[in-house]
């Protein structure tokens, strides 16, 4: 009966204020956008390595075709996993905007590849993977601002509408200390 073992009443746990509800869903959102980029990261590196291993194309180019692989892979743990609660009304214009901040992330990952292996030279296998993590990286920062802000909207929150009564209703001490409604008093005459 709300008693604890020592036979006095708890009172409920107090409501989390509205900045820490906030921090908590954009801690979730990251950890759930990490798990799906991480395994992206390794869906990206796996075919770079693959491709580079069975094919004789240039750094560069082996690089393009395995962050193309990661992006539909992602595209799809994002929609489903990381974002599952977002707005799903306008599918064409987000695979648009993702399609559009993916080929910018993939400009990003594979300049910082382009420039170790052309401008620098740095072009062993273990260079090239170093590079490319770091490229995927830096490509990750833009892409987790671009797609939670431009692609995968959050839908209106809903706020509870107020009746004409609980406006008129004013506050009066009852029992335990707890608030209960006073119903406003009419004068006649």
């Amino acid at each position: 009966m709300g008693r604890g073992s020592s036979g006095l009443h708890t009172a409920p746990p107090a409501p989390r204020s509205a900045v820490r509800q906030r921090f908590d869903r954009l801690v979730r959102e990251v950890a759930k956008f990490g798990a799906v980029g991480g395994a992206g990261l390794l869906v990206n590196l796996l075919v770079f390595n693959l491709v580079r291993h069975v094919t004789d194309l240039q750094v560069v180019r082996a690089s393009v075709i395995a962050t193309v692989v990661a992006i539909i892979f992602n595209y799809l743990g994002f929609r489903y996993f990381t974002y599952r609660d977002r707005d799903k009304g306008r599918r064409t214009k987000e695979l648009g905007l993702f399609l559009l901040f993916s080929v910018v992330g993939l400009v990003i990952e594979n300049g910082v590849l382009y420039a170790a292996t052309y401008g620098f030279g740095w072009d062993s296998p273990l260079q090239s993977n170093i590079f490319k993590f770091l490229g995927i990286g830096i490509a990750t920062l833009f892409r987790f601002w671009s797609y939670r802000t431009w692609v995968f909207r959050a839908l209106p929150s809903e706020e509870p509408v107020a009746g004409a009564e609980s406006f008129l209703e004013t506050p009066r001490r009852g029992a335990r200390g707890t608030e209960k409604p006073e119903k406003p008093r009419v004068r006649v005459g």
